[in-house]
């Protein structure tokens, strides 16, 4: 199932910025941060951008659902989704198992339990898998590597794959960002593999990330309901859900 995974894999490093710590492959580049006090807070605004899912989920049924991240970074979705919604089950893929070192070391991430876990595998792979198939409710998406250029997976086979994982609630987000990649033709081959009008996108942030939204099932909430969840969202975890659902739109009205 998981491919070679510890050949020609960049070195992982951190550096420290005041409170918070960063996690580096071996370039100037951050992949993920934590602030050294409060390692469950999501620090960056595209990583709280991340958890726009909640919009589309009664908020009383958070704690029965799963969570699937692409890619572990620092091990901020993770933890989050883990130890401050407390879903039923929260399981990271992540190919290099020195970041998997690095965020038990250096990030607060707690050791594998019947509620988190990491599986070291390549996620195109791994998603495969049948026990994955229709089983997920929130996938986030966000795969870089030392050169942070493109995401590593951006193909419209790969956002079926995706899309087949999903239960019928569920929704996929994804991290676009980078020197290279291009917005409208990441959202064009997901659009292939969801259907546009399953696509919903916010704004860029000023570092340059934008966060895609994309749902199994195609809904268009009311702009009532999205506020009452964002109050939700806000009260009880702490995000500015708030200021999402004025920068947070589908790409097609």
């Amino acid at each position: 199932m998981a491919q070679h995974i510890n050949t020609e894999l960049p070195e992982v490093n951190f550096s420290e910025e005041g409170p918070i710590r960063h996690l580096h492959l071996g370039s100037e580049w951050i992949q993920g941060s934590m602030v050294v006090d409060a390692p469950n807070e999501l620090v960056h605004e595209y990583i709280q951008r991340m958890m726009a899912w909640l919009l589309f989920m009664d908020p009383a049924t958070v704690g029965e659902r799963q969570a699937l991240q692409l890619g572990l970074g620092a091990g901020s979705l993770t933890k989050f989704c883990a130890k401050e919604l407390r879903m039923k089950n929260t399981t990271a893929i992540e190919l290099n198992p020195q970041v998997l070192t690095a965020c038990r070391g250096w990030f607060k991430l707690p050791a594998d339990s019947a509620r988190m876990r990491v599986v070291l595998a390549d996620a195109s792979v791994e998603i495969r898998q049948p026990r994955w198939q229709g089983a997920v409710d929130a996938l986030q998406v966000d795969l870089y590597d030392e050169e942070a250029a493109a995401p590593v997976l951006d193909s419209a086979d790969f956002y079926a794959d995706c899309r087949n994982v999903l239960t019928e609630e569920g929704c996929m987000t994804v991290n676009l960002f980078g020197r290279t990649s291009s917005f409208q033709k990441s959202v064009d081959k997901m659009a292939a593999a969801f259907g546009s009008d399953a696509i919903w996108a916010f704004k860029s942030t000023r570092e340059g990330n934008t966060v895609v939204l994309a749902q199994r099932t195609p809904s268009r909430p009311t702009r009532v309901v999205l506020t009452q969840r964002a109050d939700y969202i806000k009260d009880h975890w702490g995000l500015p859900a708030d200021k999402w659902v004025r920068v947070f739109k589908p790409v097609l009205p």
